[in-house]
């Protein structure tokens, strides 16, 4: 996180702490503690600290008063700023210690997780050791193929990536505000608190935005985050007024902000929309502890943060928290669970400290602290730049690594698929090759580490439509003067269907149009989406009805009709219970339809496998049929295709049901994770492009017997 603020080797504390003592906050190092602490304690799944993501917020306060108060003195001392040596102080402070864990990460990864992880995690570092990974996971936020990814092994550095880029433009801000301030003889002072407004205001206006309309993007996005490096900053500009308030006042101040940020990391939880209006709280309370810290003396936090352990912990801090996330997730790993016992977190706690000391003692310091490198720009930029390209070189080593492992093409002979249970599925005999002692894992098509990837063309060419828009895309295959023309409507869920429809018009002649959107089932009423109101989806179905019954006008309209997600429903202004808010949400929508005379056909939803197929197959190669089957009776209770079923007889529309073909009845109450070497699903809850499409035929057979010519 933000760099320490003492310029000297860190001392014993011989005395009673003070808050500042040439320069020296000790009340600011041990309140790095505190965040890094926070953020720990949260992610081992302490549940005391439901609120620790605070923590991140807290050094992105202390790194705006650190590094404003840093640019300040300079501009007092040296009537400038220099931008060269203040990137190369970051550079030779920051960046070593980071490629470090990020070889690190790579090795773990490539020793302890599953090849499946090989190129997310490769790609990750990458992108971490050049620090624009939270950029790149805001692109993964907003990715609704990306469901059921595990968290990367080095997702932590997305606030790291948000530091430096604070790093990067925090200087050339500062410039320009004493530009103006020259130009139009302001103080210096008052020039740059006003910049610091500019900075501040816009960014917390656009965070409360963001935050309400793409939360996903606003957990990443950097301007989002900006003010609250301001908060920092305007500590640092008016310390000289602030340091001289009266001590009961600094005392109460600085108390107020400690249990402000500390009651934030205990009493918040991440069901909370963040950062939003909430973040105030904890940043502000940092604000306010380094405001009043120096003026409530001996008695103040510092009393509690400037204590030996506090301050040990603090000056590691940086390190902790570079350590602490790849241990958590190849632990997470080991024990095929989030949800690690206390036991577990506790060893994980103690473990980061001995590595992070290791990385402080033998790395930050050494590097901060010499004279050859301190002496030279060049050196500093070229120790940074060569750290970013090591750790830039292990992820691309996992790249190289995983896409040998991939590397694979399809032999439709030997990859049938659906099509060896014929057309009902209705055989009581295991097909040849399909029993435990059979598996045939080279043969698989696609890969399982590449299953993933096996997605309709509809989301490369833009025809599903993500989460914030509410005008539909329409996007058409087949033939332009056919007879019969089929629409297919809904989420992702519907979407994946969109291959099978694709070679059915081929045959048939057929027109089909798709309308999709990332998360959103085809109802006329608000469904939530992330604990919150899914407004954009009730709107992007209202104008798809629109266009269905005014422009469009297809014969049919085929939908899957989710019940999993919540629905937001009433009845005599009580809330309703899902099923009867789920048959009402069908029958509003499909009536409207069926009076503009559109036939509408509802498809049941795929089972839910409630695991990662793919992965259990890569590990699992010579006994994946044993070892990598689920549950069939869970899957169907988790897609709702009961609900769905009796939904569609209650509004006298037909309804197919492919599970036949995923759970063929061979198997009675289990699923394969393979059939005729096709796997089956990408995702826990998607099937794979291949192996729909080799369902085209049976698919085509149940739309016929459902009415369509």
């Amino acid at each position: 996180m933000a760099s320490n603020v003492q310029h000297t080797a860190p001392a014993p504390i011989t005395s009673p702490p003070k808050a500042l003592d040439h320069g020296i906050r000790n009340d600011v190092d041990g309140l790095r503690a505190v965040a890094v602490l926070l953020v720990i304690f949260y992610h081992v799944g302490f549940g005391l600290f439901g609120g620790g993501f605070v923590g991140v917020d807290i050094f992105f306060v202390i790194s705006g008063f650190v590094i404003t108060r840093q640019l300040f003195k300079e501009v007092k001392r040296e009537g400038h700023v220099s931008l060269l040596g203040f990137y190369a102080r970051r550079a030779k402070r920051l960046l070593p210690a980071a490629s470090v864990v990020l070889a690190a990460s790579a090795f773990m990864t490539w020793q302890f997780l599953p090849k499946v992880r090989w190129e997310n995690s490769g790609g990750d570092i990458v992108s971490s050791a050049f620090y624009f990974i939270n950029w790149h996971l805001i692109g993964r936020s907003v990715n609704y193929l990306a469901e059921d990814e595990p968290p990367s092994i080095v997702q932590h550095f997305w606030s790291l990536a948000i530091e430096e880029q604070f790093y990067l433009v925090w200087p050339l801000l500062i410039l320009i505000a004493l530009w103006f301030g020259r130009r139009y003889a302001v103080k210096r002072s008052v020039s740059l608190v006003a910049g610091l407004a500019v900075i501040a205001v816009p960014s917390f206006i656009y965070c409360l935005y963001m935050t309400h309309h793409d939360p996903a993007r606003a957990y990443f996005d950097t301007g989002v985050r900006m003010w609250e490096f301001a908060i920092g900053g305007f500590a640092a500009l008016l310390a000289s007024k602030l340091n001289k308030m009266p001590a009961r006042i600094g005392w109460l101040i600085s108390w107020t902000g400690l249990v402000m940020l500390l009651g934030s990391g205990v009493f918040y939880n991440d069901t909370m929309a963040w950062p939003g209006s909430a973040a105030v709280v904890p940043t502000l309370g940092a604000g306010l502890l380094i405001a009043g810290g120096v003026a409530a003396g001996p008695t103040g936090p510092v009393s509690l943060l400037g204590t030996r352990p506090m301050l040990f912990l603090g000056h590691i801090s940086y390190s902790m928290y570079l350590w602490h996330w790849p241990l958590i997730i190849v632990a997470q790993d080991h024990y095929g669970t989030t949800h690690l016992s206390t036991k577990v977190g506790l060893a994980i706690v103690v473990g980061t400290i001995v590595p992070a000391y290791l990385t402080y003692r033998f790395i930050e310091n050494p590097l901060r602290y010499s004279t050859w490198i301190s002496g030279s720009k060049r050196a500093a930029y070229s120790v940074g730049l060569n750290a970013s390209l090591i750790g830039a070189a292990a992820g691309l080593l996992l790249i190289a690594g995983f896409s040998q492992a991939a590397s694979a093409t399809r032999d439709v002979a030997t990859t049938p698929g659906a099509a060896i249970l014929g057309q009902t599925a209705a055989g009581t005999t295991i097909p040849s090759g399909q029993l435990p002692g059979d598996e045939d894992y080279p043969a698989i098509y696609p890969n399982p580490l590449k299953a993933v990837d096996d997605i309709p063309a509809l989301y490369n060419s833009g025809c599903q439509v993500d989460v914030p828009t509410t005008k539909p895309k329409v996007c058409r295959y087949g033939s332009a003067n056919a007879r019969t023309t089929i629409a297919v409507v809904g989420d992702s869920k519907a979407a994946q269907w969109v291959p099978a429809f694709q070679a059915l018009a081929r045959i048939n002649h057929w027109q089909i149009l798709t309308y999709t959107k990332s998360a959103c089932s085809f109802a006329t009423i608000t469904i939530t989406n992330a604990g919150k109101p899914y407004t954009q989806c009730r709107t992007w179905t209202d104008n798809v009805i629109k266009d269905l019954t005014t422009k469009s006008k297809p014969d049919y309209v085929v939908t899957v009709s989710q019940k999993g997600r919540g629905i937001i429903g009433t009845k005599d202004g009580k809330p309703q219970t899902s099923k009867v808010a789920f048959e009402k949400q069908v029958a509003s929508t499909w009536n409207t339809l069926a009076k503009a005379g559109i036939k509408v056909i509802s498809l049941g939803d795929t089972p839910q496998t409630g695991m990662q197929v793919y992965s259990c197959v890569a590990q699992h190669q010579k006994n994946y049929f044993s070892k990598c089957t689920y549950d069939k009776a869970k899957g169907i209770r988790l897609s709702g295709l009961d609900e769905q079923r009796a939904a569609a007889a209650k509004a006298h529309v037909p309804f197919i049901d492919m599970t036949s073909f995923i759970c063929p009845p061979a198997y009675k109450n289990a699923c394969p994770p393979v059939i005729g070497n096709v796997m089956i699903y990408r995702q826990g809850s998607h099937i794979t492009k291949t192996y729909i499409e080799t369902m085209s035929q049976q698919l085509g057979i149940q739309l016929r017997k459902a009415g369509v010519r």
